[in-house]
């Protein structure tokens, strides 16, 4: 457990994460009050999956996020495969947008 300034320094950096989260949804959201979108859905776990792999880089041998990485990666691509069936054009300016591939 965090105690004194530790504490405060941890708290700040979890408001900051929310923080992006936040400014993802509003980015990708369709209507004042979409959270749940493929786009917004996609976007959120793209963040994850960029600050997981930074974990990963500092810390190898951590199997446990390397298995919910992975999870996190699958379910962005099945999103993706959804949303590229349905509107491609959404599609196309999703991955361009994010920056990517496929």
């Amino acid at each position: 457990m965090f105690t004194g300034r530790k504490f405060m320094a941890e708290v700040k950096k979890n408001a900051k994460k929310t923080g992006e989260k936040v400014d993802l949804i509003k980015k990708y959201r369709s209507h004042k009050d979409d959270t749940g979108s493929v786009e917004v859905q996609v976007a959120v776990l793209t963040k994850k999956v960029s600050d997981l792999t930074k974990h990963l880089k500092k810390h190898g041998k951590d199997f446990d996020s390397r298995r919910g990485l992975l999870m996190m990666v699958g379910k962005r691509r099945r999103l993706l495969n959804y949303l590229k069936k349905s509107d491609e054009k959404k599609y196309e300016k999703l991955i361009g947008d994010l920056g990517l591939r496929k």
